[in-house]
């Protein structure tokens, strides 16, 4: 049985599956790959059969904010809006682990939607998931301090990456967070006499799950 029947074959009648073993090309992409850029035209769209990829927007002088991950058997309903507005992307998305996923043609989005009923109830479910997503988003800037921000952040990539022991540096939280290394330096160490994290010389240990 291939990925994409044990991710999507509950959810897919037999001819869906069948239309996109045809049509779908499979990839392999490394961790920290941009997947989609800002400002491209999206001829396709991805399916996620295994890894994590990190959705992020940029402000005007170039800084990033996630705004949301993707786990196995999701969709990125902002590239189906793209596909079928002929519209640029307006988001960055990163291989956050070693991703393997399929990307459709963005021409059978439209045939499918009409065609199959479950994948018309598959893509209004990624909106609805994304929008759930994005207004956590929301909620975390707008009403948490940059502490619990933090740990939040700490907890949801442990999370996707499936492991509580995280490779990662002090500059590219600040990055993803959108704040200043120092600020996210001092943080850490306040998590870490808290008893939530463990500091090591090249990765944070996620304690409190």
């Amino acid at each position: 049985m291939n990925q994409l029947t044990v991710n999507f074959g509950y959810l897919f009648e037999d001819a869906l599956i069948s239309e996109i073993n045809q049509v779908g090309i499979h990839k392999k992409i490394v961790a920290d790959t941009t997947i989609i850029e800002i400002g491209d035209y999206i001829k396709s769209m991805p399916l996620l059969l295994n890894g994590a990829i990190k959705v992020l927007r940029e402000d005007e002088k170039g800084d990033e904010l996630v705004l949301y991950y993707l786990e196995k058997g999701d969709t990125c309903a902002m590239t189906l809006s793209c596909c079928m507005g002929q519209a640029k992307s307006k988001i960055r998305a990163v291989a956050e682990t070693d991703v393997t996923l399929i990307m459709l043609p963005k021409e059978k989005m439209a045939e499918w939607l009409g065609k199959y009923k479950t994948w018309q109830a598959f893509i209004l479910q990624s909106y609805h998931n994304r929008m759930d997503e994005l207004l956590d988003a929301v909620d975390t800037i707008a009403f948490l301090k940059m502490d619990e921000r933090l740990f939040k952040y700490l907890k949801d990539k442990a999370m996707v990456n499936q492991n509580d022991e995280l490779i990662t540096t002090h500059k590219q939280i600040s990055e993803d967070l959108h704040t200043s290394r120092v600020v996210i330096s001092r943080l850490l160490k306040k998590l870490e006499n808290e008893g939530k994290i463990q500091l090591f010389r090249n990765s944070i240990k996620v304690v409190q799950l």
